[in-house]
Formats: structure tokens, sequence, C-alpha cells
């Protein structure tokens, strides 16, 4: 109830990009998990072939976040979050009705540049309307996009018993209807005239040591919750012997940001020091990999009902933490980034940022992917959980020092550009 009324204190264009964001996550995970499947065992593709789709894909919206960033300050949020939605509307119903690779490929590129326009162009707006504000409103953006994310697999699951065309046209529908949403209520924010190219704007955001110096510190972040999709899972399904068990680690992830994530992000927001909470977030995430690694290494798969679930308790222990790490850092950190410059350019900080950060979930994700195999072959099983430990401490550490370094801006402003003081933070 005090969440629904925090979100009524909101302008309504807030509300709705939340709304926005739990269907864009539901229509996402809603196909996205299950879409390998459906191009090896429905349509007899090759694993080669599957892996150029799944990573065109990828790369088409990791890769053109800054174009959907610049575009947000030069054209406008609302207009470029209408035209992704519209975008992946058009590329998930192409995954429906296409078996031809070229329809594929193209599917994929347009599904992917879409999540690439609205991504930044939502939490620009978000960061732009909440104003003083903004830590609370990513707060509700991510128990949104967490309950989207565990709605979207379920409904999938179920939309499959049909077949993945349901599945994909469901999908498809949902952005659909994201679309005239936006384009019937998001209201229209005025935007600044550039003061120059685009070019130039990104060459300024580049420029900025300290701001690159903070997203190669939160790369530990992304590498880590991505192990909600990857890591813990698997640790679930190994530890329990039961495939069902790895629902259960987003179910208590869900749960837990549906009941404490507005709570947190209030009472640290009244201790004022965003970096230091950032950097506590990013040690609870290392935390999180350490009660899975203990059973891990066990022999033999569980002993009876009882043991899977003794078995259970430490990985779902470990999500509980991951997500708890999550809930503290996240909102911060979103809150943060419009500080680093100035609020014209807004969209490409974000834009930047998460080309970053989608460069370090494939490259920590290529890592723990082979901690698992190596572990999984010589018998160390806590390998990769070790990887991950390790990845989260890193950032920590790496945060806490631009916090010494005074090189992150106070959520009132901007920070001073870290060439003007003399030193590079490291």
């Amino acid at each position: 109830m005090r969440t629904w009324h925090e979100i009524r204190r909101f302008p309504l264009a807030v509300r709705l990009l939340l709304v926005n964001q739990l269907g864009v996550n539901t229509g996402f995970y809603l196909l996205i998990p299950y879409l390998a499947t459906h191009l090896t065992e429905n349509l007899g593709l090759s694993a080669a072939v599957v892996g150029v789709v799944l990573g065109v894909r990828n790369l088409s919206q990791q890769g053109l976040f800054i174009i959907g960033g610049s575009a947000s300050d030069r054209l406008g949020a609302r207009g470029v979050i209408i035209a992704g939605c519209a975008l992946r509307t058009v590329g998930f119903a192409l995954f429906a009705l296409g078996d031809d690779l070229a329809v594929l490929l193209a599917a994929s590129v347009l599904s992917g540049f879409a999540g690439a326009l609205f991504n930044p162009a939502v939490r620009a707006y978000i960061a732009q309307e909440a104003d003083e504000r903004r830590a609370e409103a990513f707060a509700l953006f991510n128990v949104f996009a967490t309950t989207g994310a565990l709605i979207g697999p379920l409904l999938g699951s179920a939309l499959l018993l049909v077949d993945f065309r349901t599945s994909a046209l469901t999908a498809a529908g949902i952005f659909a209807v994201l679309t005239v949403a936006q384009a019937l209520v998001l209201p229209a924010r005025e935007v600044e005239p550039g003061r120059g190219t685009v070019l130039a704007d990104w060459r300024e955001v580049l420029g900025n040591r300290a701001f690159l110096a903070f997203a190669l510190a939160m790369v530990g972040m992304f590498n880590l919750e991505n192990q909600l999709y990857l890591l813990l899972p698997d640790g679930a399904r190994q530890a329990t012997g039961w495939d069902g068990a790895a629902g259960l680690v987003f179910v208590v992830g869900t749960l837990a940001n549906l009941t404490l994530q507005l709570r947190i992000t209030r009472a640290l927001k009244e201790r004022r020091d965003r970096a230091r909470w950032i950097s506590a977030g990013l040690g609870l995430m290392a935390l999180a990999f350490l009660p899975p690694a203990v059973v891990a290494g066990g022999s033999g798969g569980p002993d009876g009902t009882v043991d899977a679930v003794l078995r259970a308790l430490p990985v779902l222990a470990g999500a509980l933490l991951l997500h708890l790490g999550v809930m503290v850092a996240q909102p911060f950190v979103m809150e943060l980034i419009p500080g680093f410059g100035r609020p014209e350019l807004t969209g490409t900080y974000f834009g930047v940022f998460y080309v970053v950060s989608g460069i370090a979930a494939a490259v920590g994700n290529t890592v723990v992917g082979w901690a698992m195999d190596t572990g999984g072959r010589g018998g160390t099983g806590w390998l990769p959980w070790a990887c991950c430990a390790l990845f989260g401490l890193a950032s920590a550490l790496g945060v806490a020092r631009l916090r010494r370094l005074g090189a992150l801006p106070t959520p009132s402003g901007p920070s001073v550009p870290a060439t003007t003081r003399g030193r590079t933070p490291a």
C-alpha cells in the first residue's frame, strides 16, 4: 500500500514509464529465453546460425545505446521511446511470422535497435521528470522491472504449450499496446537545442574521465546481475536435481524487491552519502556468491527431498543477497549518472554507460561460462562463484576509491571534471 501511495505522488509521465517497464520486461522475457530453442528445434537451424541470430540482436542493442541516448537528447525522449517500442513490435512480430534467415536477422536487428532506443531514453526522461526524487523513482523502476522479469518467463512457458508463434505475437502485442499508450498519454518535454554536433557531444562525454572511471567501476554490478539468469539458476538446478528450482531464484528476488526496495532506498537516501551505499551494495553482491559455493563443490546429487531443500537454501540465500545488493546500489547509480555532465546530455550519458555495461556483461558471462565448464570438468564447482565474488569486490573497491578521490557527483549537481583537479581517478 505504501508503494502504491508513493507511485501516485509522481507525475503521470513517471507512472506511465513505470508501467511501461513492467510491460517491456514482460514482453522481452516472454520471448527471448525461448528463442534459441525455437530456432534449433522448430526451424532446425544449426548452433552456429543460432549464435549469429542471437549475437546480432545483442550487438544491435548493446552497441547502439549511444545512438538512443543522443537521439533522446536531440529529438526528445518521448519520440524515441515511442519509436523504440514500435520497432520492437515489428521485430517480435517478424520472429513469429518469418522462418527465412534474412527475416530472422531483420527481426534481430529491429528488436535489438529498439532496446537501444528506448532504454536510455526512458531513464533520461525519468531522471529529468523526477528531479530531486530520482532515487525513489529508480527504486520503483527496479520494482516494476523485476516483476516483469518474473511474469514474462511464466507467461512464456504457458504460451509455449500452444506454440512459439503465439508467444511471439503476444510479446509483439504487448509492445504495440505500450506504443499506443505512450503516444496518447506520455507528455512531450521541451528539448534544449544542441550546442554543437552529435560527435562533439560524444567527445564531451567520453572525455569525462570521472564518468568513464565510474562506468568501468560499475562493470561488476552488471556482470553479477546477469548471473540471475545464468549461474544462480544453474546452481539451483545442480544443488537440488530439480529443473523447477531455477524459478525459485526469481520468486525470491521478486518478493524481496516488492517488499523492501522502496524502504531501503528511502532509509539510505536520508544518510546522504550515495557513493558509500553504492560500494556497500556491490559488496553485498560479491558476498552473495559465497553461500552457493558451499554446495557447488559437493559430489553427487541430493539424497532425498530434505537434502534437496537443505542444498537449495544456500543458493536461495545467495539470490536474496544479490537482490539486496542491487536494491541498495542501483537506484543511486541511476541517480548519479545525470550529475556527471550537462542536463542536455543526460541521454548520452545513459547511452554510453549502457554501452560499457553491455560489453562488460558479454565479457563477464564469457568468463563465468568458462569457469563453469572448467569447474565442472575439474571438480572445482566453486570456481565460477569465486570469480563472481571477485568481480563484485573489485567493483566495490573501485567505487570506494572514486569516493575517496572526490570524483563522484552529488545528487544536487555535476561534479568538477577530474581533468581540472590535477589527478585522474583510477
